[in-house]
Order: C-alpha cells, then structure tokens, then sequence
C-alpha cells in the first residue's frame, strides 16, 4: 500500500514539473507567422484550413498561409479503403503534405468546402468533425465528400492545428445525418 501511494505521489509531482516546464512550443522558424484573422477563432481557423488548402492545390500558391495553421509536429493523415475489411492510414507531416499537394499543374476550380460541422470542447482542446465537400476541378460534377477529423489547440494567444485525419464517402459508408448539420458556433 505504501509503496503505490508512493509511486502515485512521484508520479503525480513528475508531472506537476514536467508542465511546469515545458510551455506551449513556439511556432518554428520553418512555421511561417499566422494571419492573426485565420487563427483568432476556431471558426476562423477552419475557414482559413479549406481556403488556403484549395488555392494551394488549385493555384500551386500561398503554402506558407497553409503552414502557418499547423502547430510544431502536426500532422495530416488520409485514410484509404483498401477492401470492405481492409484499410490505410498514411500519416504526413505539414511539409510532406504541402509538396505532395504542391506536385503537379494548377487543377483549375479544385475547392474544397465545408458543408457541416460538429465539435467538443474541453478546456483549450477541440475536436471537430468536419463534413467536407471537394471539386477535383470547375468540370467536375461528381463532387467527393468526407469527413476531416480536426483536433484544435488554444494556447491563450491562438488557434493550432494539431492533426488532421480524414475519410472520403463510399457507397458503402455514407455520411450518417449527424454530420450533415451544423452545430451552433463555437
């Protein structure tokens, strides 16, 4: 009895100066400073996240507006169904992502929008499910539609992206209702 009431109170002080020292991380000198519009709100940061998503794979621009949503060690992971019972998870940092997006000629109307939204808070933590829609260009009449799991990190100043995971739509998972609403504002 002594002895896990001794590693629980080790444990516990651990952690109260493991906090106590590591403070939120700064922004690299690789992160490009945000536009303080795009991170003032987690309304404004989703916004900002479709936006500079689609001119960056649309018009092959802007890569640092996009960078500078993500926080220190953010990733973007798409998932890919491989079979009914069978899937993928590739997990990119922010720079793998922004040159595999970066590759290739302007698509010409590429968007990507969302179209409903659901989220939790807790204390300065997010999490956000956010329905999607995307055009691969100005012709494409067949638009893909999905789900961007979307964690959000306030640390008093901002709002980060801290990761990314994403689902398209398949005839055999269709996006259930609830995520076809969107909540009241955050």
């Amino acid at each position: 009895m002594k002895r896990s009431r001794y590693w629980l109170l080790l444990t516990m002080a651990m952690a109260a100066r493991v906090s106590a020292q590591v403070p939120t991380p700064p922004a690299s000198p690789l992160t490009p400073a945000a536009n303080p519009k795009d991170v003032a709100s987690a309304d404004a940061i989703i916004a900002a996240l479709y936006d500079a998503n689609t001119v960056m794979v649309d018009q092959k621009r802007d890569t640092d507006r996009f960078r500078s949503l993500f926080a220190p060690g953010a990733r973007l992971m798409p998932t890919v169904r491989l079979s009914s019972d069978n899937a993928r998870l590739t997990t990119l940092s922010v720079d793998d992502y922004v040159q595999n997006a970066s590759r290739g000629q302007p698509r010409g109307g590429f968007s990507e929008r969302e179209i409903a939204r659901t989220s939790e808070t807790f204390g300065n933590i997010m999490q956000v499910f956010s329905t999607y829609e995307s055009h691969r260009n100005k012709d494409d009449q067949h638009p893909t539609r999905g789900i961007n799991s979307i964690q959000l990190f306030n640390d008093g100043a901002r709002w980060w992206v801290v990761t990314v995971l994403w689902s398209n739509e398949r005839p055999d998972t269709p996006i259930p209702a609830v995520y076809l609403k969107r909540d009241k504002a955050p």
